[in-house]
């Protein structure tokens, strides 16, 4: 028995990286870009892998490093870098119930590694995987395998420095895996409705400051998905099936 669950864990943690994989490769140029940005704004070397390893959080990070640079207050930084993270309090809620049977230890661990790419496959694999119980340890392979990369790339960074060349900075190369992700992820009519409206706002407010735009394309793709949802409950012959919630063990 003991060992049949040690072989799930394993198998579940291994299946976790190698869905991080792909991110990764957009990932890497993005971590050393925020080095050799950090370098360049003054911060020393500890303290730009400090924030790395501490606050990991590559949106964030930027915009943090940024204000540094122009001698922004205190304050003023640490306000703006919550701003920048509130869409994790929804990636929160939105995982949160197959960690309910979770201890603190784990709920913390695995909300410390909970980003924007984690989040990504990991939702996925809790609406499609298997219902074993092992679900979070897919969660925490996603994680490490992203917080592994970003000290590595970001400690690249630091080393070369300006030799970073600018025409690095391929986000694009990150939405494009996210949107390889997402695309297979959209099972019924609700998560279409919740994507293009999320999708339309992030457009329309990519400009705004802070990246507030990100907030508000969360939260309007979040209320289009539950009116749409409520839309379909309604007409109960244009609704698939809904996945099943499975409880977790540690």
């Amino acid at each position: 028995m003991s060992e049949a669950l040690s072989h799930g864990r394993r198998a579940e943690f291994l299946a976790g990286i190698r869905a991080e994989l792909p991110i990764l490769l957009g990932v890497t140029p993005f971590g050393m870009i925020y080095g050799a940005l950090a370098m360049s704004a003054g911060l020393p070397p500890d303290a730009a892998m400090a924030m790395s390893s501490i606050l990991f959080a590559g949106s964030a990070q930027f915009v943090v490093t940024q204000l540094f640079a122009t001698g922004t207050p205190g304050l003023v930084i640490v306000l703006t870098a919550a701003v920048v993270n509130l869409r994790h309090m929804l990636y929160s809620a939105s995982v949160a119930p197959y960690l309910r049977r979770l201890g603190p230890a784990w709920k913390g661990l695995l909300a410390y590694l909970l980003t924007d790419e984690a989040y990504a496959v990991g939702i996925i694999r809790y609406r499609r995987g298997p219902e074993n119980g092992h679900g979070h340890w897919h969660l925490l392979g996603a994680g490490l395998a992203l917080w592994t990369t970003w000290q590595l790339s970001t400690a690249a960074g630091i080393f070369l420095g300006s030799q970073v060349p600018a025409s690095w900075s391929l986000d694009f190369t990150l939405a494009l895996t996210f949107i390889a992700l997402v695309v297979p992820a959209l099972e019924d009519r609700p998560d279409v409705v919740a994507a293009l409206a999320a999708g339309g706002v992030a457009l329309l407010a990519a400009d705004w400051p802070y990246k507030t735009g990100l907030l508000a394309a969360t939260l309007t793709g979040i209320v289009a998905g539950l009116y749409a949802a409520r839309w379909a409950a309604g007409h109960p012959d244009r609704r698939k099936a809904t996945n099943k919630t499975p409880p977790e063990r540690p």
